[in-house]
C-alpha cells in the first residue's frame, strides 16, 4: 500500500484519470445494458446545466450514438460499454464521455484528454427529449436578425444573431469574425432566452432577456469562459469582410514554409505536385469544430473537382507540440471524415505561435483561415473564419463565392517563375 500511495503521488492529472476509466470499464460481471432511444443529457459548468440530446442505438453487440444539436447530428462510433460503466469517444476530438450506468440514468464526466483541467460533470436521464423545457406557449418572440456585440473587461468583438422561435422552442446561431458558433437549440424560459450546443469539445450556454427590440445576453463557454453580449434587431446586420482581417505583410507575396507531413517528410509550397495548380491551404486543427465543418465541404469539394488542376493542403496546429500527438489526432480525424487531401503538422494551436510560422501573414487570426494560391504561386485571396452549414443563407452564400473564385483561379495562366519553382 506504501509503494502504491507513491506511485499515485507521482502520477500527473492525466494518467489518474484514465486508470479511473480502465478501473470502471474492468468491472466484474456481465456488462448493463445501455438503454436504446433518447438521453437528456446535462453538462454542470459555471453553476448551470447545458443540455443535450443523445441518441442511443444497437446493431447486435456494437452501441452506437449521436449527439443532437437543432438539425445536425454528430455520430458516435466507438461506444463502449463494460461492466456497469459506458466510455463514449467523442467523434474527431481528443475528449470522452464516461459514465456509470445506473438503469435509467447516467453520471460521470466530460473528460477533455488533452487538458484534464476541462474536465466537467455529466449527467443524462433516460426517455427525456426536451432542451431546457418542455414544449409550451411563449409570450416573448425572439425570432430575428441581430447585430450583436460580445464584450469582455478587456475585449469586443462585433457578431450577427439569427434566430428561429416555434411557440417556446427557438434554433439559430452567431456568425462571428472567426467563424460561427455552429448549430444552437433552446428555449424561451420564463422570457428569457437559453441556447447551448455540445459538439464534442466545445460547450457553450447562451441567455438573453429582451428589452424591446433589444437584447442584453451572456456567453457561458466551458468551464471558465464568460462573455456579455448585446443586440439590436436588425434585418441588415453585417459583418466584417471576411477577406480585410488576415493579409499578407508588404513586401510578400507567396508563403514560404516548410512543414513535415503525417510520415515526417517535409512539404513546400515549391514541390512539383503543386506546380502549375492552384492550391487551398486550410489553416486547421482537429480541435476546432468550424474546422470539421469546412473540411467535410473542402473533402466533397475536392472529390469533384481535384482533375481540374487543383490541390488542397491542410495545416494543422494540434493541442500539443509532440509530432507523434499531432500526426495521430489528425489521421484519427481524416479517417472519420474521410478526408482525401493531405495534411502538414504546421504548429500548435495557439494562435500568437501559429503566426510566428508563416511570417508573410499579419497574424493568424482564426481557425480555420483559408488561403487561395494562384498557379503562379502567389496568394490570391484569404478567407479568414468559415460560415458553417448552420448559418442557413450565409453558407449558401460562402459555396457559391467559394465556388466563383477557384474558377476564376483555375483560368488564370501560371507563370511558374524560376526563381519560385
Amino acid at each position: 500500500m506504501r509503494f502504491q500511495a507513491i506511485v499515485i503521488h507521482y502520477m500527473n492529472k492525466s494518467t489518474i484519470i484514465s486508470l479511473v476509466i480502465m478501473a470502471l470499464l474492468s468491472c466484474v460481471g456481465p456488462s448493463a445494458e445501455l438503454k436504446v432511444g433518447t438521453w437528456r443529457c446535462n453538462i454542470d459548468m459555471q453553476g448551470l446545466q447545458l443540455p443535450f440530446q443523445l441518441e442511443v442505438a444497437k446493431n447486435g453487440d456494437q452501441y452506437q450514438a449521436y449527439i443532437r444539436n437543432a438539425d445536425e447530428k454528430i455520430l458516435l462510433d466507438e461506444v463502449i460499454v463494460q461492466g456497469d460503466s459506458v466510455k463514449i469517444p467523442l467523434h474527431i476530438f481528443d475528449a470522452t464521455l464516461a459514465a456509470r450506468i445506473d438503469g435509467s440514468q447516467l453520471s460521470g464526466t466530460f473528460i477533455k484528454n488533452y487538458a484534464p483541467t476541462g474536465n466537467l460533470p455529466f449527467s443524462a436521464v433516460y426517455g427525456e427529449t426536451h432542451r431546457f423545457a418542455k414544449p409550451a406557449p411563449a409570450t416573448t418572440d425572439f425570432s430575428g436578425k441581430y447585430q450583436v456585440e460580445f464584450y469582455t473587461q478587456n475585449d469586443r468583438y462585433p457578431a450577427v444573431g439569427v434566430f428561429t422561435q416555434n411557440e417556446n422552442k427557438i434554433t439559430g446561431t452567431f456568425l462571428t469574425p472567426t467563424g460561427d458558433y455552429r448549430y444552437l437549440e433552446g428555449n424561451v424560459v420564463d422570457n428569457k432566452m437559453w441556447l447551448s450546443a455540445f459538439d464534442g469539445n466545445h460547450a457553450f450556454v447562451f441567455s438573453a432577456v429582451k428589452n424591446g427590440d433589444s437584447l442584453q445576453g451572456e456567453f457561458f463557454s466551458g468551464k471558465s469562459g464568460y462573455e456579455k453580449w448585446r443586440a439590436q434587431k436588425n434585418d441588415s446586420a453585417t459583418m466584417p469582410p471576411a477577406e480585410s482581417l488576415t493579409y499578407l505583410k508588404p513586401g510578400y507575396e507567396t508563403l514560404n514554409f516548410g512543414f513535415p507531413d503525417l510520415k515526417g517528410d517535409t512539404v513546400r509550397l515549391t514541390d512539383s505536385r503543386f506546380r502549375n495548380k492552384v492550391v487551398i491551404l486550410q489553416i486547421f486543427g482537429t480541435w476546432c469544430p468550424n474546422c470539421m465543418d469546412e473540411t467535410k465541404f473542402l473533402s466533397a469539394w475536392y472529390n469533384k473537382n481535384k482533375d481540374r488542376g487543383v490541390e488542397i493542403l491542410g495545416l494543422a496546429y494540434e493541442r500539443k507540440p509532440d509530432f507523434t500527438y499531432a500526426s495521430q489526432r489528425v489521421q484519427h480525424m481524416k479517417a472519420k471524415l474521410m478526408v482525401p487531401y493531405d495534411f502538414v503538422i504546421a504548429g500548435v494551436s495557439d494562435k500568437t505561435k501559429a503566426s510566428e510560422t508563416l511570417p508573410a501573414l499579419n497574424r493568424v487570426l482564426a481557425f480555420p483561415t483559408t488561403i487561395f494560391v494562384g498557379k503562379d504561386g502567389k496568394v490570391k485571396h484569404i478567407h479568414t473564419g468559415f460560415s458553417g452549414p448552420g448559418t442557413g443563407a450565409y453558407y449558401e452564400e460562402f459555396v457559391e463565392d467559394f465556388n466563383a473564385l477557384t474558377s476564376r483561379l483555375l483560368q488564370e495562366q501560371g507563370t511558374a517563375a524560376a526563381e519560385f519553382y
